[in-house]
């Protein structure tokens, strides 16, 4: 935690930095972090949501095997709406790595 704190600070001083080139480079930096973190996050949320989905769907067959084929494609639906949320992230942040409006 303190090594993310030291280097939080030491980007902030390029953003405080009268250099207009220096302050550019700062901002890269934090939307390259920013996009790392945000994508690790959905990923990480897109896969527990999966293996929730999947359990229950799992569980659910085990106790009425007749209801296998509705719950299968109900999960498949349920997958994809996960998926679409991580997709999403994805956009955001290639949005702010290569179409960044900030950085002049």
């Amino acid at each position: 935690m303190k090594k993310i704190l030291f280097l939080m600070l030491a980007l902030t001083a390029g953003a405080f930095a009268a250099d207009a080139e220096v302050a550019n480079q700062t901002l890269k930096a934090y939307s390259m972090i920013a996009a790392g973190v945000g994508i690790g996050l959905a990923a990480l949320g897109g896969a527990i949501g999966m293996g929730h989905t999947a359990a229950a769907t799992i569980a659910g067959t085990a106790r009425n095997p007749g209801l296998g084929g509705k719950l299968m494609t109900t999960m498949f639906i349920a997958l994809a709406m996960i998926e679409a949320q991580v997709i999403y992230t994805l956009v955001i942040a290639l949005i702010a790595l290569y179409a960044n409006p900030y950085l002049g």
